[in-house]
């Protein structure tokens, strides 16, 4: 039961680790849309297009 507990937690926050892995200028709201809606699958699927949007680099 454990294992399945973590499978489907990695699942429901998958948008979320795409933002981190990806340095995401929105990590953080990414996450919270994540965390609030991604029950939905609407919610979850928002995250996850935003979480593989471009990434923009702070100019120098």
């Amino acid at each position: 039961m454990g294992a399945l507990t973590l499978l489907l937690l990695i699942a429901y926050f998958f948008p979320a680790m795409v933002a981190v892995a990806r340095s995401h200028h929105n990590q953080l709201a990414i996450f919270m849309l994540d965390l609030f809606l991604g029950w939905t699958v609407l919610g979850w699927v928002v995250a996850l297009v935003w979480a593989c949007t471009a990434v923009q680099r702070a100019e120098r």
